[in-house]
């Protein structure tokens, strides 16, 4: 075996020996955890961006590569060629099922869409303006009211009960979040539908005349779906692992990770590229924003364009982009404005010099929102459904953290800057 690769660290001249620890893909991890018991300091970093929470085989991603792979599996074949269940499948058990187990995995999820018929009644407690995601967290955490059978995190059954119900529930709530904001009556969901389908059709049907999927349509949100399942340890993900590890239930962990995605720096990318087009309103103003983009003294940016994490280009979008042509070519721009924009938005920034040194591609959000802006879905939906896709990643986090032998609760530290210890004083004295 080789010798362990160690980091020294020398605090008022005395050396630390600390171990490193080499994972089969990315930067190397410097292991913290006895430097405080041993040396009585503890290492400072806002946001945790540089330090690794946990080990996880599950989602890697090397930005500067622009890759992302799932279990292995690169995004792009998992999109391209499979479909959101059957990733699912590998985000939850390590590989692609065989014929036999999708076909057992897809009748387990397909046989527990419906939801409890007294979890009606919390939607009608809800404003009829509420926004979809504020009765996505509700519902969701209720979840544990209703399915009292599936909330202990110490029974392996029950843990395997609630991933499918989560999975299988959160588009008939997602849905349901829908109909109740636009004042339509809930539709039920169907057994004969595939996954994508059954959310589309339980979206936009409606009692008064029979609704036909288009494969399509079903396809495009197939791919959202997938291409947003998991994303390594970003905000939420931490926060429902973070959740976890206090031993929270399962439907408490996931209404947390929603709460946290309900945020605009985070879930809200998709609609701030929708609210951008409504900014721009007509093609003519496009070299408008395009010059303000490029000028470094304004602080204006085109949403949608870059990423975070991806420095050469976002994998995902690739394969978005096709979805969103074929959408584009299925239902049309001529009475969408919003979609004129966007499409002569990317037509101009792929062909400016600018965009392509700067490596400022239209990536997975641009192209999901404008997909959602044609099927006719309101920008208020678009973090549901991100949610949606993005449960099964918080569950096969989850359940890969309960399944961690150094599982402790999380219990991030601080640097206190606030006043040091003093005397009460009298109110009468002040």
């Amino acid at each position: 075996m080789a010798d362990q690769k160690t980091a020294t660290l020398t605090i008022d001249g005395t050396s630390y020996e600390l171990p490193i620890h080499s994972p089969t893909a990315g930067p190397d991890v410097i292991d913290i955890r006895k430097l405080y018991g041993q040396a009585g300091v503890f290492t400072y970093d806002p946001g945790f961006t540089s330090t690794a929470s946990c080990d996880s085989t599950i989602t890697f991603i090397d930005g500067d590569k622009g890759e992302l792979l799932h279990r292995g599996y690169p995004i792009e074949q998992l999109a391209g060629d499979s479909h959101y269940l059957e990733v699912c499948y590998a985000l939850l058990y390590g590989d692609l099922p065989s014929s036999a187990e999708l076909e057992k995995f897809e009748s387990l999820v397909t046989n527990h869409t419906m939801i409890h018929e007294q979890m009606v009644n919390f939607f009608r407690g809800f404003r009829r303006d509420a926004h979809p995601m504020a009765i996505m967290t509700g519902v969701v955490g209720a979840m544990s009211a209703f399915y009292h059978d599936s909330t202990d995190i110490n029974d392996p059954h029950q843990r395997e009960v609630a991933t499918i119900r989560l999975i299988a529930k959160m588009p008939t709530i997602a849905a349901m979040a829908y109909k109740y904001t636009v004042g339509q009556p809930f539709v039920y969901p169907r057994n004969d539908l595939d996954y994508a389908s059954n959310f589309l059709n339980m979206c936009f049907s409606v009692p008064a005349e029979d609704y036909n999927v288009n494969p399509i349509l079903a396809r495009a949100m197939d791919r959202i779906f997938t291409l947003h399942a998991d994303h390594e340890q970003n905000a939420s993900t931490s926060t429902v692992r973070l959740a976890s590890s206090s031993g929270a239930n399962p439907f408490a962990c996931i209404a947390a990770g929603i709460a946290c995605l309900w945020g605009p720096a985070h879930g809200g990318a998709n609609q701030a590229c929708l609210e951008m087009l409504k900014e721009i309103g007509t093609p003519d103003r496009i070299p408008e924003f395009i010059a303000r983009a490029k000028d470094k003294n304004d602080s204006y940016r085109l949403m949608g364009f870059g990423h975070r994490v991806y420095k050469n280009h976002d994998p995902r979008a690739t394969v978005m982009k096709q979805s969103a042509d074929e959408v584009l070519e299925l239902l049309g721009v001529e009475d969408n404005p919003l979609l004129q924009v966007a499409m002569e938005l990317e037509k101009q920034a792929l062909a400016d010099p600018y965009f392509a040194e700067k490596k400022l591609f239209p990536n997975v959000d641009f192209y999901s929102g404008i997909i959602l802006e044609a099927m006719g879905f309101p920008t208020s939906m678009f973090t549901p459904i991100f949610a949606l896709a993005r449960t099964v990643g918080w569950i096969s986090q989850w359940k890969e953290q309960l399944d961690d032998p150094q599982l402790k609760i999380g219990r991030p530290r601080q640097l206190y800057c606030g006043m040091t210890a003093r005397d009460y004083v009298d109110i009468e004295k002040r």
